[in-house]
């Protein structure tokens, strides 16, 4: 049993990104499928597609790779866990990387990435980071 469906998504990118994969697959959500358009924009990822079926779907993340083959962020971390839950306000909002990274933040207004959110004005729980 998954307990941490979102560490298992950034696991999957991470681990995919270091053996060279095309593309990697997961199990669809509402929350995974947001945090991927977030990626996609940020130009962490080429793109994403979810493909239905009978049951949750499975969501397709195509990697990106710069011209020397190599990943096109260094790190990705899982901010927020289940056995320790990490909010900020809207005065908090981390800088990854002094605004190299990005980090991203499940609010009220939906799953956002660290900008958005200050654009916005609202605080919440960070999920990750990616720089």
């Amino acid at each position: 049993m998954m307990t941490d469906p979102i560490a298992d998504m950034f696991t999957r990118i991470r681990n995919g990104s270091k053996a060279k994969f095309e593309k990697v697959e997961m199990p669809s959500s509402n929350s995974k499928v947001n945090i991927a358009k977030i990626l996609k924009d940020s130009g962490y990822i080429k793109s994403y597609t979810v493909t239905e079926d009978n049951k949750q779907g499975t969501l397709h993340i195509a990697l990106k790779y710069d011209a020397d083959n190599m990943s096109v962020f260094n790190e990705i971390t899982r901010i927020s866990k289940p056995s320790r839950r990490v909010y900020v306000n809207k005065n908090e909002i981390p800088q990854i990387k002094n605004g190299l990274g990005t980090a991203i933040i499940s609010t009220s207004k939906g799953i956002l990435a660290d900008k958005d959110a200050r654009e916005q004005n609202v605080g919440g729980e960070v999920i990750g980071s990616f720089w």
